[in-house]
């Protein structure tokens, strides 16, 4: 959640059960950092960083987490070339780099990032393997579901060839207070690359749908938003 998840706020839902806590998303190059001051202009939360700072900032972030955490730390980021990705990938405390094909602003959508990247699957495909060749680190990319135009399995597909380690799918369906499970199912069925299932995850029983839908993981954030868990992780 731009402008919410800093090092504080995964810190202390480090004792949650969670494997892995998300930094971001970020913006990391001049264009989208632009954005992102238009973006916080506009009164929704943003994080800006200028682009010069952004790397020790983030290598601050990730050691707060880092100080009573021990699961993997990812940053979730927008750019629209590779290379700022990579670069975060080599903060020694990052283990996951998300690349965000995902967000909806349309500061950011005009650039051609966030979700406009799952309009073209074979620069995706091009941009997340640049990424996985040069990471330090483990690469996933964090995608929209119900975009008009898009299919989620071409794009599911094209992320696996590109080497990521991991799918994250925000399973949203317009229009309805629920998961669009049966996205999760499709992309299961026709890929075997890890899949994180988000999107209305709040108590247990919506957790286990997810699961039992294919997702091989969960995340949840909204949930979590006041900063602890009304339900028992392990209980999943």
């Amino acid at each position: 959640m731009a402008g919410i998840t800093d090092g504080a706020f995964c810190r202390d839902l480090a004792g949650e059960g969670f494997d892995m806590v998300t930094l971001g998303g970020y913006n990391a190059d001049h264009p989208t950092i632009q954005a992102g001051h238009e973006i916080l202009s506009r009164g929704r939360p943003e994080f800006v960083v200028e682009e010069e700072s952004l790397v020790p900032y983030l290598e601050d972030q990730a050691q707060i987490v880092r100080e009573n955490f021990k699961g993997s730390i990812s940053v979730n980021l927008r750019s629209i070339t590779p290379g700022p990705i990579i670069r975060v990938s080599k903060i020694r405390e990052v283990d996951v780099v998300e690349v965000n094909a995902h967000c909806r602003q349309k500061e950011i959508t005009r650039l051609g990032c966030g979700q406009a990247m799952l309009k073209d699957s074979i620069r995706l495909e091009e941009f997340v393997e640049e990424i996985v060749e040069k990471a330090k680190s483990r690469v996933s990319v964090k995608i929209r579901a119900n975009v008009a135009g898009i299919d989620e399995v071409k794009i599911a597909k094209a992320v696996e060839r590109s080497g990521a380690n991991y799918l994250h799918v925000d399973a949203m369906l317009p229009g309805f207070l629920r998961a669009d499970l049966d996205v999760i199912r499709s992309i299961k069925e026709n890929s075997s690359i890890f899949l994180i299932g988000n999107n209305s995850i709040k108590d247990v029983e919506s957790a286990r749908k997810m699961l039992n839908a294919g997702a091989d993981g969960i995340s949840l954030a909204r949930a979590a938003i006041g900063g602890s868990l009304d339900f028992d992780l392990s209980r999943i």
